[in-house]
């Protein structure tokens, strides 16, 4: 991400260039340059799509999406974004809130993006209070829990089903 200072006699903007992979686009911090709102959201910067709330996605990259459901008798929690020190609290919450009265948690790790030694560090004390398993594990946290020995701790599953029913 780079920001270039445009200046003329008129009036001085600042733009900032953000360049992901396939997409470029300009963002303007300006009212009248985007819809009046003066801002468009890093999904919308990013993804080129404002369709975000429908989709339950996070507004802002340091957050997290959190779900939960009860499957099969187990208390599912499926967090969707980056799961790092900036992030982990919302899903810190669910989790604890979940190991209360509940034998069986399954975190649903499908729609993690992104993990770190945060969301290892929450994984292993969960599982000191709550028979914690995860499922469906993206190859980086699987790789990540792997390296360090995690998957040896915890009950690693393919699919939420399978899961929830050992």
């Amino acid at each position: 991400m780079r920001c270039i200072l445009r200046s003329t006699l008129r009036e001085t903007r600042y733009m900032t260039y953000f360049s992901c992979n396939r997409l470029r686009a300009w963002v303007c911090p300006r009212a009248g340059d985007t819809g009046g709102t003066g801002q468009l959201s890093w999904h919308e910067a990013v993804t080129g799509r404002t369709d975000e709330a429908a989709a339950g996605l996070p507004r802002d990259l340091d957050e997290i999406a959190v779900d939960q459901y009860a499957g099969r008798g187990a208390w599912v929690v499926a967090p969707r974004g980056a799961c790092d020190l900036s992030s982990i609290r919302p899903l810190a919450e669910a989790l604890g809130a979940a190991g209360e009265g509940r034998p069986k948690v399954v975190l649903d790790a499908a729609g993690i993006t992104f993990a770190d030694s945060s969301l290892l560090n929450l994984l292993i004390l969960t599982r000191r209070t709550v028979d914690l398993r995860v499922a469906a594990p993206p190859q980086q946290l699987r790789r990540i829990l792997e390296i360090t020995g995690v998957d040896g701790i915890l009950d690693v599953r393919a699919t939420v089903d399978e899961a929830a029913a050992c």
